[in-house]
């Protein structure tokens, strides 16, 4: 038994159901169409949005940059501020927190914003049919798989990367591959195994967290759907600007191991 559900009966969504039906979760990317061989999915969709949202607002917040703030971009200038310095401070290195911050903060504002987006009226609703289910344009990115990968892959390549600048490769690599004795050379392979670990928890963290709020909000919306669904969409507000924080602060802090000398 299946229920083919539209996000939202509040705050410009569209919920219905087929009544004699019941709940069913999809966990593979709705295909909206193809370029070629390589298949275009409502969540990637919904990935360039994010990004066409960020270039935007880059562009527009550069054009209104004064010598003399007011009080948006003083605010501004003071969280941005706060978030660099937390990062120096961390790293230990004023240096190394200008190499890294930029990547830390788009990490963050990335998945922010599709996270936030992903909540937004018609996501989820507006589509085509096909073969009498819908097919939405747009659907909540981090509930692909795929996308929470490719950030984890993306924040996995900083972590090392990191570690090799600082400290060389043979040095870096010293930390998962030594021979010096049959003690080290387990603890460099558990090491290893933890390094690699983290694309699982990476992804499987922020896939899980996002995909049970989407899956929430829709039990929500059809069990009681003008009035609960209100709370859990503000909830859901916070747990995507959390789940962003997060990211970027678990990046971080494996930055800074990355980065410290082998002992």
């Amino acid at each position: 038994m299946e229920l083919w559900y539209y996000t939202g009966a509040c705050m410009g969504f569209v919920a219905t159901a087929h009544a004699a039906e019941g709940i069913s979760v999809k966990l593979s990317p709705y295909v909206v169409g193809h370029i070629g061989s390589l298949p275009i999915t409502a969540t990637l969709l919904t990935t360039w949005l994010a990004m066409v949202i960020l270039v935007l607002g880059a562009f527009v917040l550069q054009r209104r940059l004064q010598a003399v703030p007011g009080k948006g971009q003083s605010v501004a200038e003071l969280v941005v501020g706060g978030a660099y310095t937390y990062v120096a401070d961390t790293l230990e290195s004023k240096d190394l927190a200008r190499k890294y911050f930029p990547v830390l903060m788009t990490i963050f504002l990335f998945l922010l914003v599709m996270n936030w987006v992903g909540l937004l009226p018609g996501v989820t609703s507006i589509g085509y049919y096909d073969h009498e289910h819908l097919i939405p344009f747009l659907y909540p990115p981090a509930t692909d798989l795929n996308i929470a990968l490719a950030f984890a892959l993306v924040a996995m390549f900083v972590i090392e990367f990191a570690g090799i600048a600082a400290l060389g490769a043979l040095k870096y690599g010293g930390k998962f591959i030594n021979f010096s004795s049959p003690l080290a050379f387990v603890v460099g392979l558990i090491e290893l195994i933890s390094e690699l670990g983290r694309l699982v928890s990476f992804s499987f963290r922020l896939f899980g967290n996002i995909f049970a709020g989407k899956t929430l909000l829709t039990v929500a919306i059809f069990f009681v759907p003008l009035l609960l669904p209100i709370p859990i969409l503000f909830y859901e507000l916070f747990v995507g600007f959390i789940q962003a924080g997060v990211f970027a602060f678990l990046t971080l802090i494996f930055i800074k191991l990355a980065v410290a000398e082998p002992h």
